[in-house]
């Protein structure tokens, strides 16, 4: 009996773009634009309506780089000094904390901001950070249309208002993949640059590894500890002991006392506690998706029949869904995943179903400020369903042989 396939029921002409996709990207990348420049206008973007900065997670990064070029890199992880600095920058106290835990490799970034006064780093973090991410997503879809729908993706707007590193993240991540079957110097490049957020990379070891990409794997390796090498020459042994001293601290804020609203997080862990569950049972959950998703993505990339572009997908899916500490922002990760789908949608007719659950992705990540739930979570596993239907044929074919040595 024949292998059922994945059969295309939207199959225009071959790499034409459905119109519907074409008018949501083209509507989505105008909302963004519009929010931004209303948020400017309106003083809830960067300065108040008194001229005074807005409390957000910018500010971290720029204290930081502040700290920096006084001299006093270490000091960019002790939460009060951090805080004081933050608040003779925005002219303003606020509740709470903007705590820096980044390794000291991404205080060379935040050096570079805290050169230019603060509105400038701001708005230029945005605007560069968002370049690499535009090429990234223009390669990968293959045609120009991977603009537009970068633009339209919903969490650019998200990052881009609270200065945040999503761009850079997503842009790493999708440089990785796409780099990775012809140029895995530069994945490798991309790879061990993505170490300033390490909770991302956890499963390019085991998809590396799994598939043989040796030479993606010692580069990565490579240019992670030398980007550590330099950090620590450059800001002292002080700032790594700084960095481990507080990231306990840092994890029992966030993840047992729930300093940030659980339902600003996206992940598993995080809308168990939302919903009222244990520390306990939020672990036992997240830890089993982790293992799942490891367990399925080896067996993906080992595997010679599993087309490459769902591959690349699944990781950067994959790589969500594995982080208990995921903040909306972070989802310009998910673009990734969604850039390849749409990408093999192009080349190969998107089934009926995947236009309207892109859709629906789309309006999970634009309401999350209205309801404040865990929505984004939602978003990943709906794309994560998206890839998993597309890779089923594979499964089946996979299983075929021992099933049938089975019954012999």
């Amino acid at each position: 009996m024949a292998t059922p396939t994945f059969v295309p029921t939207v199959a225009p002409e071959r790499g034409a773009i459905p119109p519907a996709l074409l008018i949501v990207c083209f509507v989505l990348c105008v909302i963004n634009a519009s929010l931004l420049q209303r948020g400017f206008v309106a003083h809830w973007w960067i300065f108040d309506e008194n001229g005074l900065g807005i409390p957000t997670d910018f500010v971290n990064v720029w204290s930081a780089g502040r700290l920096v070029l006084d001299g006093h890199p270490a000091l960019a992880y002790d939460w009060d000094i951090q805080k004081q600095v933050q608040v003779a920058v925005l002219g303003q106290g606020y509740d709470g904390n903007f705590a820096w835990h980044y390794p000291p490799p991404f205080l060379f970034v935040a050096a570079a901001l805290a050169h230019f006064p603060y509105a400038v780093a701001y708005v230029g973090w945005a605007a560069v950070s968002l370049v690499p991410y535009l090429a990234v997503m223009r390669a990968i879809v293959g045609r120009n249309f991977g603009i537009l729908l970068a633009l339209a993706f919903p969490v650019v707007f998200t990052n881009a208002l609270v200065g945040q590193n999503g761009f850079l993240t997503a842009s790493l991540i999708g440089g990785a993949l796409y780099l990775m079957p012809a140029r895995p110097v530069l994945s490798g490049i991309c790879l061990g640059l993505l170490s300033y957020k390490p909770q991302y990379g956890l499963l390019f070891p085991i998809a590396l590894i799994a598939a043989a990409q040796w030479k993606v794997f010692f580069t990565a390796g490579t240019v992670a500890i030398l980007m550590a090498s330099l950090s620590w020459l450059a800001f002292g042994t002080e700032s790594w002991q700084a960095f481990f001293h507080w990231m306990p601290m840092f994890s029992q804020a966030f993840l047992t006392e729930g300093r940030a609203p659980w339902g600003k997080m996206q992940s598993i862990f995080a809308l168990v506690r939302y919903l009222g569950g244990t520390e306990q049972l939020a672990w036992v959950l997240q830890w089993i998706m982790s293992g799942t998703v490891a367990l399925l993505l080896a067996l993906m990339w080992r595997s010679r029949r599993v087309l490459y572009p769902l591959k690349a997908a699944s990781l950067a899916a994959g790589a969500l869904l594995i982080t208990p500490y995921l903040f909306l922002y972070d989802l310009m990760v998910l673009a990734i995943a969604v850039a390849f789908l749409v990408r093999l949608g192009l080349d190969q007719g998107f089934a009926h179903y995947e236009l309207p659950a892109l859709g629906l992705v789309a309006a999970l990540l634009m309401i999350f400020p209205l309801v404040g739930a865990p929505t984004g979570f939602a978003a990943t596993l709906i794309v994560t369903t998206l890839i998993a239907r597309r890779v089923g044929p594979w499964w089946r074919r996979e299983q075929a042989p021992s099933l049938a040595a089975a019954a012999g």
